[in-house]
């Protein structure tokens, strides 16, 4: 088997986009990004949004040869978009890449009205049935019932986590489920994975409930005790704490806890958290995004930081 993650936030985007390599499949899970598009009362600064562009890039290469899609959930991060912003995946540029895989998407059950609708719109663009694989399996693929996003009862709905299994490893994608609900959990655990990649908690949201980081840091304790390798990442690393988190999860569980970037050896580039920091290092123009958003500016003056994160 042959995993490579290639969108996550220690990769300097929103998302948690990967190709999995198993038999004769080439699996891509996600094929979707962001940037935060408001943090700190900032924009998306020009490093992050030349990131974005490699990224989009590389879901685009991947798709052109992917025999399967699998779709967690249909927030902006996770699957091309219809009406997409300027740094997010048009759903339109990809339809023509993808015409002969098999896709294996979440189903109404859970989603908001306007989760629905954009399932329903991204059928209709990608000229595509997007047919519900919740619970079912398919040679080395299993996917789960819909699971929670977060917190159980919240208005985020739910997401379905995906099982592949190898000749000698067994790997799990549990999108957004933020470590927040037992049933997942245990689901997770009954699967036997020897490498899981988890959406963490949001520890950058300022009201997040000390009860749910202690049900998050226990969980994360949980899965990191039973499994080979723990990838922890996504809405965990929108902030510096969620490196702290990981040091000090590893530290206590004498496991082997990673993010994303460390699972591909690459640099860590947390740039949404560095957002601030990255205005202050390399001032952006006034009118830059409008003028991006145009297709009258670009992110040439910003290669080299993006070298550096990739």
């Amino acid at each position: 088997m042959r995993i490579a993650i290639l969108g996550a936030e220690s990769l300097g985007v929103r998302g948690l986009f990967c190709v999995v390599e198993v038999e004769d499949l080439r699996i891509i899970i996600d094929p979707g990004l962001a940037l935060g598009y408001q943090r700190y009362g900032l924009l998306p600064h020009p490093a992050q949004v030349a990131i974005g562009e490699q990224v989009r890039r590389k879901i685009s290469a991947e798709l052109k040869d992917a025999t399967d899609v699998v779709m967690s959930h249909f927030h902006g991060d996770h699957v091309p978009l219809p009406n997409a912003n300027p740094y997010q995946l048009k759903a339109q540029q990809v339809a023509p890449l993808c015409r002969t895989a098999r896709f294996w998407t979440k189903g109404p059950k859970g989603l908001s009205h306007s989760m629905v609708r954009r399932r329903e719109s991204l059928s209709e663009v990608l000229g595509r049935e997007l047919p519900n694989a919740e619970g079912q399996r398919d040679g080395p693929l299993v996917f789960s019932p819909p699971m929670p996003h977060g917190e159980r009862h919240n208005n985020l709905g739910t997401v379905m986590m995906t099982r592949i299994e190898g000749e000698d490893t067994v790997f799990v994608h549990a999108s957004d489920i933020q470590l927040l609900d037992r049933e997942a959990m245990f689901l997770i655990l009954d699967w036997r994975p020897d490498i899981v990649l988890v959406g963490g908690p949001p520890l950058y949201l300022p009201r997040i409930p000390s009860k749910q980081r202690w049900r998050a840091w226990r969980n994360a304790q949980r899965l990191a005790r039973h499994v080979d390798t723990l990838i922890l990442d996504h809405h965990l690393l929108r902030c510096e704490e969620g490196l702290s988190w990981l040091s000090r999860l590893s530290s206590e569980t004498g496991h082997r806890v990673i993010c994303a970037a460390d699972f591909m050896k690459h640099p860590r580039c947390l740039l949404e958290a560095r957002r601030a920091q990255l205005y202050r290092e390399m001032p952006v123009p006034p009118g830059w995004h409008a003028a991006y958003a145009r297709g009258d500016a670009d992110t040439h003056r910003y290669g080299d930081y993006r070298r550096e994160c990739i």
